[in-house]
């Protein structure tokens, strides 16, 4: 079986995989799964490939009800890559609301035209 690759479409849910493992390591992957809205095939998927590509490493312990549970931690390049996906995320993420603002600004002065040119229309039919 070929090893999963992440691609640059994942890089959302690897910044959310990335992020919530720093804050809560003992998660399993199905409440990864449950408290991220990601399926667990996908969370499965992706957090093989972080181990594959050496920015998550699995330890396991048994848990208080005497399972082996397992324990997701960032490694040093984990760190340096959750660091490099929020900036890339947060650098996006900016491009999309300027472009966005500047989309509502548009429409708003197609808005103002359009409420003109019915007013216009308007004080014409109302005249004798």
């Amino acid at each position: 079986m070929p090893s999963p690759e992440l691609s640059p479409l994942d890089n959302e849910d690897v910044l959310k995989i990335l992020k919530t493992i720093k804050e809560e390591p003992s998660l399993s992957q199905r409440e990864l799964s449950a408290r991220l809205g990601i399926s667990l095939g996908k969370v499965n998927y992706l957090i093989k490939a972080l181990i594959e590509k050496g920015l998550v490493k699995v330890d396991s312990f048994k848990s208080a009800t005497n399972k082996i549970s397992y324990l997701y931690k960032l490694t040093p390049s984990g760190i340096e890559e959750k660091a490099r996906t929020t900036y890339y995320f947060l650098r996006r993420k900016l491009e999309e609301y300027d472009r966005l603002e500047r989309e509502i600004r548009e429409l708003q002065q197609e808005i103002s035209v359009l409420e003109v040119q019915g007013k216009n229309r308007t004080d014409t039919e109302i005249r004798p």
